[in-house]
């Protein structure tokens, strides 16, 4: 086979391709993953958890997240598109007056944010919204 400059284009465009789209699975995958290793692979239930997260981000490098689930011992945030998906974990005592936590986080491009909560019944619950970033956070 003789290589010229057409075809090492052309190979060039093909592999950037591939890698593009073949990382945007890698990515959920992760995200999944992070889900079962915080759940230990139980069910997870829509609903029950507020998520608030702007449709749009100017800047991906601080985006406001705020969450609550009355009755949760633990929340967690994912975003989909990161790197490392896990980004934030709150967690609560018996005490506490309210379960809920908010925090800026950083996004590498539009993707899903993701919360998942255990309940004190030992139940998961899980809501998710799409964030839009205009300007990548991580590295972007």
């Amino acid at each position: 086979m003789e290589l010229n400059r057409r075809k090492i284009l052309g190979l060039g465009a093909g592999t950037v391709a591939f890698v593009s789209l073949s990382g945007v699975a890698v990515f959920a995958s992760l995200t999944d993953d992070a889900i079962v290793a915080m759940t230990g692979g139980a069910d997870v239930t829509e609903g029950g958890i507020d998520l608030t997260a702007p449709e749009i981000a100017e800047n991906g490098n601080t985006v406001p997240i705020a969450v609550s689930a009355p009755g949760a011992v633990e929340i967690a945030l994912f975003a989909a598109g990161n790197p490392t998906p896990a980004v934030a974990t709150f967690k609560f005592g018996p005490l506490a007056g309210a379960r809920a936590g908010s925090t800026r986080i950083r996004l590498a491009k539009t993707q899903d944010v993701i919360a998942v909560a255990k309940m004190e019944d030992g139940t998961f619950r899980r809501a998710s919204a799409t964030v839009k970033v205009t300007i990548g956070g991580c590295g972007g």
